[in-house]
């Protein structure tokens, strides 16, 4: 079984270090070994950030194991390649360059979805010890990854999972009344499918329940725009779960809209998961 990994990005930047210490604080969780990269053009560059990186992870963990490297690449193409076999990589939402920060589709929109495992993108300004819940965003029974890894974070923090789905009922087109309540083809399927999205989150984290005892779950269906909920739900959130989805067979997994506006917005650090 190979050593477990954690690989997280930096560029001597403050929501670098932030990501840093998040990244230390997950290596520790896993009892995994921390990857710190520095992409460069330069290999000469990186020598002063990598040192002052290792020299804060030595104070602030002394045990954690440690290795540092530099890449010559653009950010983007090292840690795309440095996440394959790592249970996580860990960035900052601005960027790891110069002027990547500043520009739309950041360091953090093009890793998304992109990597081998799954991506973590610290933003907001809860501490990585705060002892708050798990949130999973789920929209659709295609998101058993995200769902498993949402369990599988609950309990390694020990705190509980707040699953939730949400959906926005769809316009029908006008239709002659029944008379009979309820049983107008309209409404038979307008019946059909509400009961279908309220059953999503509870039957895909059914067996998950089962494998997790431990993992104090609840699930809530709202009737909102998904962004929105979710964007108010990570208020409270110790960091919230989400996935990228394949569009078709062979296919690179996607974020969605909702995927884009919580990394522009959350409140806490976002987790994506690519489905498999």
């Amino acid at each position: 079984m190979s050593a477990q990994r954690v690989v997280v990005g930096v560029d001597g930047t403050l929501i670098a270090v932030r990501a840093l210490d998040w990244a230390a604080e997950e290596a520790e969780r896993r009892g995994a070994t921390l990857h710190i990269l520095y992409a460069v053009t330069d290999h000469d560059e990186a020598g002063p950030v990598l040192t002052a990186a290792a020299a804060r992870i030595r104070d602030h963990h002394p045990r954690l194991p440690l290795v540092t490297g530099a890449a010559e690449d653009t950010a983007v193409k090292a840690l795309i390649r440095e996440s394959e076999g790592a249970d996580l990589t860990v960035v900052g939402t601005r960027g790891l360059g110069r002027a990547t920060g500043a520009l739309f589709g950041s360091v953090s929109l093009r890793l998304a979805g992109h990597t081998h495992g799954p991506l973590l993108v610290v933003r907001g300004d809860h501490r990585c010890d705060g002892g708050r819940e798990v949130l999973l965003g789920l929209e659709s029974d295609t998101d058993v990854d995200a769902a498993a890894y949402a369990f599988q974070e609950a309990e390694r923090r020990g705190v509980r999972l707040r699953v939730l789905h949400a959906w926005t009922h769809r316009h029908e087109a006008p239709e002659l009344p029944s008379l009979i309540p309820g049983t107008s083809p309209g409404q038979r399927e307008a019946a059909r499918r509400e009961a279908g999205e309220e059953a999503v989150g509870r039957f895909d984290v059914a067996a998950l329940r089962q494998r997790y005892t431990g993992v104090g779950v609840e699930t809530l269906t709202v009737r909102t725009d998904p962004g929105h909920a979710l964007l108010e739900a990570t208020r409270e959130a110790g960091l919230v779960v989400i996935g990228a989805r394949r569009q078709g067979r062979g296919a690179e997994p996607r974020l969605g809209a909702v995927g884009h506006t919580l990394l522009h917005r959350s409140h806490c650090p976002v987790v994506v998961v690519p489905s498999r």
